[in-house]
């Protein structure tokens, strides 16, 4: 969902950089055979996510929600010649078709996939880390950030996705809708943990960078 009126967003995308030719043939296949297409990331969001990385320069990367790759890809474009990005999904259907791409790139011996529940794998991992992307089941938001906050070096960066949630956040919430009750509770979390300062973007819909202190 965008929250802007469309012709300023439209705008804002032709004046903004465009997404590079393999991540062009990535968007394309993906609407063409995937389900639930929106969720890619896109030119627009994903430029962003590569602008942030080059910012940062970032060592070690992870990102849990791979979906097809295509924000893996736009992350691993500001980290350094040594650096290592880590993506975690529990999708096996997709894995393959995420690997393609990947291995297309020219970062495809940095890039690290991991399948299976993200939950269960991140506290076995041995890396102190200067970016992470969180993107993937909104139940388990709070739990994320629970995992990896101290697994974070200091001022490095935590981007959290969907936190806008179709604006779902500031309408009535029905009990049964669990995702939208756990964002409430982590947007709450990220605008009053001690550990964090964030800011949150109405970029599609919504996107919260987290500087740890």
């Amino acid at each position: 969902m965008n929250f802007l009126p469309d012709k300023i967003d439209k705008y804002i995308v032709a004046h903004s950089q465009k997404e590079p030719e393999i991540l062009q043939q990535l968007n394309k296949e993906t609407w063409q055979k995937v389900l639930n297409p929106r969720m890619l990331s896109g030119a627009f969001q994903g430029r962003l996510l590569a602008m942030i990385s080059k910012l940062i320069q970032p060592l070690n990367i992870l990102e849990i929600g791979t979906y097809t790759g295509y924000s893996a890809l736009c992350l691993a474009e500001g980290i350094q010649k040594k650096g290592t990005l880590i993506t975690i999904d529990k999708n096996e259907e997709l894995e393959s078709f995420a690997k393609k791409y990947i291995d297309k790139s020219p970062y495809k011996n940095q890039i690290k996939q991991l399948v299976g529940n993200a939950i269960e794998i991140i506290p076995d991992l041995n890396e102190k880390f200067d970016l992470v992307f969180i993107d993937a089941d909104k139940s388990n938001y709070v739990n994320y950030f629970n995992l990896i906050i101290d697994k974070m070096n200091s001022g490095g960066v935590i981007l959290s996705d969907n936190v806008l949630w179709s604006g779902k956040v500031v309408e009535e919430v029905n009990p049964k809708d669990n995702d939208t009750k756990t964002l409430l509770a982590y947007n709450q979390l990220l605008n009053s943990d001690d550990r964090i300062e964030s800011i949150l973007l109405p970029i599609r819909d919504g996107l919260t960078i987290s500087r740890v202190k």
